[in-house]
């Protein structure tokens, strides 16, 4: 029973965190308003910089761009927590119920993975340069945080005995 109810927590703690990036990000929309203003204008990019043509000036796209995360963070969290819900209630279910709750950690974990690498190492960091700026770099803490979903994506897969 130990490791199912370790699982359930840290798909639930997934979910706490993925619930509170969304709620921080809509009700202080200004703080990473800014950063993503910055980073896909590409203004703290090595001056002269060949990449400058992929810059996004218009306000409009920079609110949409942010609203397209903030949408991934919101989903991300509810998928986890429909699985930790999920999992708690199959608790004491055979192997395979449980197994088939933890279907949804998979759900969530490829949406979380889709907004922390590819948003913003692939997206951010490659395409909008963003690994040029030493203020507006966002790689390292989008690291922590696939990293962290992978890691407890590949304990929850481990098959849990009768």
């Amino acid at each position: 029973m130990a490791p199912r109810i370790a699982k359930t927590l840290m798909v639930l703690g997934l979910a706490a965190f993925a619930i509170l990036v969304t709620v921080n990000n809509i009700t202080d929309y200004g703080s990473n308003f800014a950063f993503v203003t910055h980073v896909l204008s590409m203004d703290d990019t090595f001056p002269d910089n060949a990449l400058l043509w992929r810059a996004i000036t218009d306000p409009t796209l920079w609110h949409v761009g942010y609203w397209l995360i903030i949408a991934g963070e919101g989903v991300t969290g509810v998928l986890f927590l429909a699985a930790a819900v999920a999992m708690f209630r199959t608790l004491s279910a055979p192997a395979s119920g449980f197994a088939r709750a933890k279907r949804l950690v998979h759900y969530g974990a490829a949406t979380g993975f889709l907004v922390w690498f590819v948003g913003f190492m692939v997206v951010g960091g490659e395409w909008f340069a963003m690994w040029q700026s030493s203020v507006w770099n966002g790689q390292e803490a989008a690291f922590r945080f696939y990293m962290t979903i992978l890691g407890v994506l590949i304990y929850v897969s481990l098959p849990d005995p009768d």
